[in-house]
């Protein structure tokens, strides 16, 4: 579904991305490990148009992108949760998950019965402003909302980041699911190591923009794939 070759990016004069390959295969789940300012939220703001690479190929299902914004990657089918959530906290629950009806066709701009059964607590709340809710609810809409999209790639940036534990296990689960369904491929940037390691099918570890691990779970050490969240 996702194949990058030689991605690069630059900030002004700073280059961030070095020549990084990737790729995500549909029913499974690939996880990007490392540290803190390797570029790793980098990589996803390429891969959802955030920001444009200086150089390298980007395929979508086969097909070149290029450099496109982000909303033409959206109704691509890209779906994107970044770190920090973005949730619009003076809109309702229901109004934050309707945003992502600008992905779709007009036929299709409902909201399926199935996300309150992922997100039981969305059903419950949709009339409450989003900045009303806790760090884990906001957290479940911001999943719940990329997913309205219908995408073929999910990227989900740190998702369990300031997350209380029980909240953390029920989105392990909706990320299980997903996997499951085998119609998407989900890219995960995660530091908590025991849910990464949990869920993933296959590692990639960055370090100063650089790719230094790429393996199948069932290929490489557990104790190797921690080793790239040491400093």
């Amino acid at each position: 579904m996702l194949d990058l070759k030689g991605i690069t990016l630059h900030y002004g004069q700073s280059q961030i991305l070095h020549g990084v390959d990737l790729q995500a295969e549909c029913g499974k789940i690939t996880c990007l490990m490392g540290t803190n300012g390797v570029g790793k939220t980098s990589l996803l703001k390429v891969i959802s148009g955030t920001h444009n690479q200086s150089a390298g190929r980007y395929h979508l299902d086969g097909v070149e992108q290029g450099k496109q914004p982000a909303h033409k990657l959206a109704k691509r089918g890209v779906g994107y949760v970044p770190q920090g959530r973005d949730i619009f906290a003076l809109l309702t629950v229901r109004e934050n998950m309707e945003i992502g009806f600008a992905c779709l066709d007009k036929s299709d701009r409902r909201l399926p019965e199935e996300m309150f059964e992922l997100f039981p607590v969305l059903k419950d709340m949709q009339n409450r402003r989003g900045g009303d809710l806790s760090g884990g609810q906001q957290q479940q809409l911001a999943i719940a909302r990329a997913l309205i999209t219908k995408p073929k790639l999910l990227l989900l940036d740190e998702p369990t980041e300031g997350i209380q534990p029980n909240i953390i296990q029920q989105i392990g689960r909706v990320i299980s699911f997903l996997k499951d369904q085998g119609d998407m491929a989900i890219l995960l940037v995660e530091q908590y190591f025991d849910f990464a390691y949990g869920l993933a099918d296959h590692f990639y570890a960055m370090r100063r923009g650089e790719i230094i691990l790429d393996a199948a779970k069932d290929k490489v050490a557990r104790k190797a794939v921690l080793a790239t969240l040491s400093v």
